[in-house]
């Protein structure tokens, strides 16, 4: 080539970004705004940095499994007695009846910060997230900050491992590793969900408003009948979907309820939104993908129309 690029070069850098310039032939250019907040980034240049040392940490381990009692016992006698930080877990650990007859865990007891969910806010007093268990866990970390979410490293210790990379056999490595910035990061998107019931249209109630990281699931709940439900994109009116439900997900809820759905998955550094239909009543509704930012609006209602899971008479389970 004349400029001294070669094609794997040119070829990489259209994969993980678009030109800063774009470019439509000889005269085309792209007006600038303040619109264009939209920045593609090289997932592999993404690096974790610390302004200061990290010194607070939020362990979460999951519930009723004897097999991550031992292994939360090392880290926090290790983060407490080693990396001299404090550590915070849920009250509902200190009441764990396994733990409680555990030697290890009697001598650290006293050191741990705990807090409830749904009663104390955790927004800026934690600088640093470690999960033991599977995805859940995960998720269940992202639903306890509504706001800024501290870094997460997940240990996989779980039945799925789809958003938990790190394996816990050397754990002080990786976890000093973090600690002092040589790490990596993962961005990923979540969805703002605003339900408004229509009892409280009218109402002075705050409509709910969460921060998903997985998905929305629109249903039809107990009903035997099908649900209607008209989807809007930008306020403009896209299609009705007459079925079980529909799934709204971001990347990483690609790889959950979506793909069984019969969705695609999508890489969690692309900024999109994945919209499946659950067992539509006709062929004219597939899944689709739009881009992140845009607003998403739902009207569901119920048709006279049973659901064919409930045409039939089941055992009881």
């Amino acid at each position: 080539m004349d400029n001294g690029e070669s094609d794997d070069c040119r070829r990489t850098r259209s994969l993980n970004a678009p030109s800063p310039v774009p470019q439509f032939g000889p005269c085309g250019r792209i007006m600038k705004n303040s619109a264009m907040v939209i920045t593609i980034q090289d997932p592999a240049s993404q690096r974790l940095t610390w302004y200061k040392p990290p010194l607070t940490v939020l362990v979460i381990k999951k519930l009723r499994d004897v097999s991550v009692l031992q292994p939360f016992v090392q880290l926090v006698q290790w983060l407490i007695q080693e990396k001299r930080m404090v550590v915070f877990v849920e009250q509902s650990v200190m009441e764990d009846t396994l733990l409680m007859n555990n030697s290890e865990f009697g001598l650290i007891k006293e050191k741990l910060m705990t807090f409830r969910d749904g009663k104390d806010d955790l927004t800026d007093k934690i600088d640093f997230i470690i999960c033991l268990g599977g995805d859940g866990t995960l998720l269940y970390a992202s639903l306890l900050f509504q706001q800024s979410v501290p870094p997460v490293m997940a240990f996989h210790l779980g039945s799925l491992g789809f958003l938990t990379p790190f394996q816990f056999d050397n754990f002080e490595e990786q976890v000093t590793n973090v600690l002092e910035g040589h790490a990596a990061l993962t961005l990923r998107s979540r969805l703002r969900c605003i339900i408004v019931r229509k009892n409280e249209e009218t109402s002075h109630k705050p409509p709910t408003n969460l921060l998903v990281l997985n998905e929305v699931v629109v249903d039809r709940g107990p009903s035997p009948y099908l649900s209607n439900i008209d989807l809007f994109l930008d306020g403009k009116h896209i299609t009705s979907v007459q079925g079980d439900g529909l799934i709204v997900s971001t990347p990483t809820g690609s790889t959950a309820y979506a793909v069984a759905a019969g969705a695609s998955m999508i890489h969690p550094s692309v900024p999109a939104i994945m919209v499946t239909p659950i067992c539509p009543h006709s062929l004219s509704f597939r899944p689709i993908v739009v881009p992140a930012g845009v607003e998403l609006k739902f009207d569901s209602y119920y048709v006279g129309i049973p659901s064919a899971v409930d045409m039939f008479p089941r055992p009881d389970l």
